[in-house]
């Protein structure tokens, strides 16, 4: 096995379980090898996390283009109407799992969940500066009050809230 073969195979019981379980040996169960041997592909668990959320990361990315082929939108609220449809979709729910419990790790102090939370938001945030319409003042303030409201509104869909989500996203960018 290679790093190649077994970053898909990690990527997959994160995106099932998440990062649960501090230990390398569940993953390295699911992966089909033994936790030292991950260690001897890897060369520390610091390592296997990084590269293992940087291919989450590359997965986040191509989800989001493939739930959106298009370019620009041609306004705020289509940029986040579009957004909420698709984390609110099937395929994105892992992530807004691995999400979530990667934010309450981090602010636990566990640095992997910190850091995964990190990536994920940081690949949201370039994919909604280049999503957003042309000629904006600030685009970087408005992609972070963006994932804000993003991340409000798939807070209180998880607790199934979603009307006040909606209401929100109206408040936050009316038609």
């Amino acid at each position: 096995m290679s790093r190649e073969t077994l970053l898909p195979q990690l990527a997959a019981y994160a995106l099932q379980h998440g990062f649960s379980d501090a230990s390398l040996r569940p993953m390295a169960k699911a992966a089909g090898t033994s936790d030292r041997m991950l260690l001897y592909h890897f060369g520390s668990k610091q390592q296997l996390m990084d590269e293992l959320l940087s291919h989450l990361a590359d997965i986040y990315a191509a989800a989001l283009d493939g739930a959106f082929p298009q370019g620009r939108t041609t306004s705020l609220r289509a940029c986040i109407d579009q957004v909420m449809a698709a984390t609110r979709s099937e395929p994105f729910k892992p992530f807004l799992r691995l999400w979530w419990q990667s934010v309450a790790g981090g602010v636990s102090g566990e640095p992997d969940w910190a850091q995964s939370s990190g990536r994920i938001m940081g690949t949201m945030l370039a994919w909604l500066e280049e999503h957003l319409p042309e000629g904006l003042d600030d685009p970087s303030g408005t992609a972070h009050h963006m994932l804000a409201v993003i991340e409000g509104a798939s807070m209180l869909d998880a607790v199934g809230r979603g009307e006040i989500a909606d209401l929100a996203i109206e408040k936050a960018f009316p038609e």
